[in-house]
């Protein structure tokens, strides 16, 4: 029961830890093609970094990690405007799925790929 317990947690710790590093994606949004960098870091199960885009960069907040699911906020000024975008990913390797909402205006869907 132990060693089931040891290796539940390994394999967690394991998947947790493959969120860290350097990911990039291009968004097809309504307001044209936007590319992001996000810089990661898994601490169990928070994540927290740092993102650049086409249209700012800042820190992300909310970050969790379950399993290889992801989520994170950002929080970012579009045009003198507050805007607020949620972040869902799941992790596979050196490639992460992710939708995203932006402002409850519009849903967005892309794949993010670990830079080396």
């Amino acid at each position: 029961m132990a060693s089931a317990l040891l290796a539940m947690v390994l394999i967690a710790t394991a998947l947790a830890a493959g969120a860290t590093g350097k990911w990039t994606a291009t968004f097809n949004t309504q307001v044209g093609e936007q590319k992001y960098t996000w810089d990661l870091k898994a601490d169990g199960s928070k994540l927290t970094g740092t993102y650049t885009s086409t249209n700012g960069s800042g820190q992300i907040t909310d970050g969790k990690i379950e399993g290889d699911d992801l989520s994170w906020v950002e929080n970012m000024k579009y045009q003198d405007m507050d805007l607020r975008i949620q972040y869902k990913a799941k992790i596979s390797g050196d490639e992460m799925k992710i939708t995203r909402n932006v402002a409850d205006i519009a849903n967005e869907e892309g794949t993010a790929k670990r830079e080396p």
